[in-house]
């Protein structure tokens, strides 16, 4: 041990607040400004630690003062931490970053007078110019390394440049654990398909059921999903049973289901999925044209029902109200508008769906055509409440509105098109009541962008 005096060093918070977005996973950025270090280069929303203050409590408070986002302390998990030296000066500091994927509220400019721009980049396209040290901790994070060093010599530049010398040494960690399942599902897991030889979590986050991949010795693969409830595992079971045999091929296949243990274990299908992906207009569209098709097949593989009751105007109602404080001026009329309409129309006929038919419970098969997967929202219900969702993806695309129908084998009714209307509002404000509870902005987002539309179609 030295003796002498020993050697202090500021700690900085980082966050790292992450989204998915179209082409893949986006970070929030802001830009500085004014007679503030690093002015006019792109950087995380940041900050010193106060007196007695922890690091998880100083990178909420940041994010609040900054842009703005409210975040819940157990949403907050480390993901880096560099050590860093300035070109400027010789004393380093430690920069710890954070990664926060659920939080409530919409990222702003909160500090007109430190920061003149606000954005989401995407996490592999990051802007230039950047500060070089948040650069090193999203490159570190990137690369999934917990740790850089990132000293930076006198001549260099503050601002990130892709030609100057690289400083940023990543760290490695031990190889990670193996995921343990729970000893239940280790035993249901195993009655059924044999012997576990490697286990991956494959979860998709904030959805409440956790899923694994289990791998056999001889290499073959299953997913094993356990549910939020029982009201999801019948439902999938259900759906694995009667209807999903109709997909053929184009679905997974029920091996096992463990009614105790709220859990199934389900074929695995080669495919890439679809959500994220970056597609040209033609590919997409016949995408959509086999998801018709798919959608069909599963709407015709029982029998119609008549619906025996008018729609749900409670449902309705509350839903209206968990969102109220987050609509836009007009929405609260257009959707009681939408459900006086909707209680007007005929009783429907309920055919079995999806229930969540979206571009994240859709597979890329090796032939380019569409695997459908997630069965645990599937139940009698309306066609049209089959196509609210991925009808989010045609808005700005009648191309893709067109292949879909033309797959589905036939355009839809006069009624069908008020319903799908009706029905996509009150998806709508579920999901924002939703998302603002649960700190779910994709969700938010795409209920916000679904009343935007509906309100250039109707007047209230």
């Amino acid at each position: 041990m030295s003796g002498g005096a020993r050697h202090m060093v500021p700690v900085d918070v980082h966050l790292i607040l992450r989204r998915d977005g179209e082409a893949g996973p986006e970070v929030l950025l802001s830009r500085r400004a004014g007679p503030v270090y690093a002015t006019g280069l792109w950087h995380l929303p940041s900050g010193h630690l106060d007196p007695d203050e922890d690091m998880v409590e100083a990178v909420i408070r940041e994010a609040r003062e900054e842009t703005g986002v409210r975040i819940e302390p157990q949403d907050v998990t480390a993901a880096v931490t560099v050590h860093h030296r300035p070109p400027v000066g010789s004393r380093s500091r430690l920069g710890v970053f954070f990664e926060v994927r659920r939080w409530s509220g919409h990222a702003r400019i909160m500090e007109a007078d430190r920061c003149d721009g606000m954005g989401w980049s995407p996490l592999d396209s990051l802007p230039i110019p950047m500060v070089a040290y948040c650069r090193a901790g999203l490159d570190a994070y990137r690369a999934g390394r917990p740790a850089a060093v990132h000293f930076q010599q006198p001549d260099d530049t503050i601002a990130y440049h892709p030609d100057a010398a690289d400083r940023t040494r990543l760290l490695t960690a031990p190889p990670a654990a193996e995921p343990e399942l729970p000893n239940l599902l280790r035993m249901f897991a195993e009655g059924a398909v044999g012997r576990i030889a490697q286990v991956s979590e494959v979860s998709w986050i904030r959805t409440g059921s956790r899923v694994w991949r289990l791998t056999g010795p001889g290499g073959g693969t299953w997913y094993l999903k356990q549910h939020r409830g029982p009201k999801f595992h019948a439902r999938e079971v259900a759906a694995y049973q009667s209807w999903v045999p109709a997909l053929g091929p184009r679905a997974p296949r029920l091996v096992a289901a463990d009614t105790e243990a709220q859990a199934v274990i389900v074929t695995a299908l080669p495919g890439r999925p679809l959500h994220g992906m970056v597609l040209g207009a033609a590919d997409e569209a016949r995408i959509q044209h086999g998801l018709g098709a798919l959608t069909r097949a599963l709407h015709r593989s029982a029998p119609e029902r008549p619906a025996d009751s008018a729609p749900a105007a409670d449902k309705i109602k509350r839903h209206l109200e968990g969102a109220r404080p987050y609509l836009a001026d007009g929405d609260e009329d257009l959707v009681d508008a939408l459900a006086g309409i909707y209680a007007g129309l005929p009783l429907p006929s309920l055919v079995p769906t999806h229930g969540d038919l979206q571009y994240r419970n859709v597979l890329i098969a090796e032939d380019g055509e569409p695997l459908l997967i997630d069965f645990e929202r599937s139940e009698y219900n309306t066609a049209t409440r089959d196509l609210v969702r991925l009808g989010d993806t045609w808005t700005g695309r009648p191309d893709l509105r067109e292949a879909f129908l033309d797959g589905y084998g036939r355009p839809l009714t006069p009624a069908e098109e008020v319903r799908l209307d009706c029905e996509a509002a009150f998806d709508a404000v579920s999901g924002i009541a939703y998302g603002h509870r649960h700190g779910d902005p994709e969700v938010t987002e795409r209920g916000h962008r679904t009343l935007r539309r509906l309100h250039t179609t109707h007047c209230p």
